[in-house]
Order: structure tokens, then C-alpha cells, then sequence
């Protein structure tokens, strides 16, 4: 019996599909759901609550939610800067015939994506350090720049974590860059010449439109990780922020939830970083024409 339901037409594609339903249910699902619950109820202990309405939503919305949103939108706008631009040209060059070394320049630009935000933060903390010695600020006064003290300057503490990020995060855009290049037929390149189109016309012409597709995943992927970002600034102020300094919407949720203890408040928090980002994707992908029916 079990044996000829796994082969049945009608049933077997539930056997397959079940897993990532199940996983979807139990991993998504069910703790959105419960966030949101919570989110209406001031959290007593483990198993009370009382329920308090739109409280914690407007008590939410105070100055250090604002400076966080600040933040991860300068954050997030800033970094797609870098992370579309950047990536796209590593991939056209590496993907060019005359470019000696490929393997090795791949390998280069994608060993910092396998490092931990953690260690890598803490080698940039280092590096920028406040004390004269730090190595930064050692090569800035040999050229007569007085030495600074990174992290506790609003814009230099941004420069740091968007320079961390574009390190870590342009190796993997490159890849996605160059799988696309490498599905372009070449017989566009030779039509384009063949017409008379230099380099940079068959760049704009034929490059960039063909991979729209992928910078539309990375520009989408690019938004909810600059929205969700906690190490970058975890690593860098660890302790205290003052006024606000490196404070993100995922690091107001931590203070919130587990350092002063008020889950509904986090909740609250969490469920309005969902509606954020899923409203800014839905606009980005509107403007892109994803929605189109061609």
C-alpha cells in the first residue's frame, strides 16, 4: 500500500513537497505568527503575559528607533553602492579572454565571503584603532593627517562597517555577476561589432541588460541584509554606542528583548523590520517591472 502511494501520480508530489512545507510551517511560519502575538502583549514571565493592545508599537516609536532606521538605511543605500558597481566589474574583467591569473583573482576576491563577520571585524577594529600606533592611523600622520578616533565618529563608524561589508559581500556578488556573463551568447558580442560598437556600448547595450535578472536578486538580497545587519555593528561597539552610534534596528531588538528583558517590545520591533523591508523589496521590484505580465 505505502509502496504504491509513493509512485502514484496523484499523491507522490506531496511526499516530495513535504519537507520544505513542514520546515516552512514549523521554522517561519509558527514563530511569525507567535512574534506577532507577542507583540500585543506585554511578556511577564515564561508562561504569563497580559495582553496591552498597540502599547509596546507606540512606545516604539521613540528617537532611538529613528537614529537605528537612520542608520540601516544609509547603511543599506551606501553599501548597494558599492555591492552592485563593484562586483559587476571584477566579473566583466575575470570574464574578458585577455585576463591572465583567473583562478587566482577569483579565489582572492571570494576568500573574504568564507570569513566570519566576527573575526574580521575584530581584524578591522584593530586595524582602525583609536591609538596612534593603530595601523591606520599610523599611515595617515606619516601623511600629515592627524589621527583619529574611528568609532566614536557618527560617519567614520559608517565608512567602517559599509567598507567591512563591501569586503566580505563582493566576492559572492561577483560569482552571480560572472554565472550571468558566462550565459550571454557570444554571438551578441560579435553582432554588436560587426555594427560597429565599441566596448562600452556593447557593455550598456547588451551586458547590463541581460543581467538584470541578477542584479535585481542581488539588489533584493542586498536590501534585507543591510536592514537585518548586527554583526558589522556588534563587532565595532560591543559596549555603549554614544548617541546612538552604530545602532541598528536588529541591535534595538537585542537591547530590548534580552538585555532589558521586554520581548513584546522586540516583537514589536521585529514585526515593523518585516513590514520595512518587505515594503521597500515589493517598491524596488514595482520599479524594476517585476510585476509586469510580459
Amino acid at each position: 500500500m505505502n509502496h504504491r502511494l509513493f509512485y502514484s501520480e496523484k499523491w507522490a508530489p506531496y511526499f516530495f513537497v513535504s519537507p520544505f512545507v513542514l520546515a516552512f510551517l514549523i521554522f517561519f511560519l509558527y514563530p511569525t505568527a507567535s512574534t506577532i502575538n507577542m507583540s500585543f502583549h506585554e511578556v511577564l514571565g515564561l508562561n504569563s503575559s497580559k495582553f496591552i493592545g498597540f502599547d509596546n508599537y507606540r512606545r516604539m516609536f521613540d528617537e532611538h528607533f529613528f537614529n537605528a532606521l537612520q542608520t540601516n538605511t544609509i547603511y543599506t543605500v551606501l553599501s548597494l553602492l558599492l555591492l552592485i558597481p563593484i562586483p559587476i566589474l571584477f566579473a566583466v574583467i575575470l570574464n574578458t579572454k585577455l585576463a591572465k591569473g583567473k583562478s587566482f583573482f577569483k579565489s582572492v576576491i571570494f576568500i573574504p565571503a568564507l570569513t566570519s563577520v566576527i573575526v574580521a571585524g575584530v581584524s578591522f577594529r584593530l586595524m582602525f584603532g583609536e591609538a596612534d600606533t593603530a595601523l591606520i592611523n599610523s599611515f595617515i600622520s606619516k601623511l600629515g593627517i592627524s589621527p583619529q578616533n574611528w568609532i566614536l565618529n557618527y560617519s567614520t563608524g559608517m565608512m567602517l562597517m559599509v567598507i567591512l561589508n563591501t569586503w566580505r559581500v563582493a566576492g559572492i556578488n561577483m560569482i552571480y555577476y560572472l554565472a550571468g556573463l558566462q550565459s550571454i551568447p557570444e554571438e551578441l558580442y560579435e553582432s554588436a561589432e560587426m555594427d560597429g560598437a565599441n566596448v562600452f556600448r556593447k557593455f550598456y547595450w547588451i551586458t547590463l541588460p541581460l543581467l538584470k535578472p541578477i542584479i535585481i536578486y542581488t539588489l533584493t538580497i542586498g536590501i534585507f541584509e543591510g536592514y537585518r545587519m548586527f554583526g558589522e555593528s556588534y563587532v565595532f561597539w560591543n559596549e555603549g554606542m554614544p548617541g546612538d552610534i552604530g545602532l541598528t534596528i536588529v541591535r534595538l531588538i537585542y537591547q530590548q528583548a534580552f538585555q532589558r528583558n521586554d520581548m513584546g517590545m522586540g516583537s514589536a520591533i521585529g514585526i515593523t523590520l518585516l513590514v520595512i523591508v518587505l515594503t521597500v523589496n515589493l517598491v524596488q521590484l514595482k520599479l524594476f517591472g517585476l510585476f509586469n505580465k510580459e
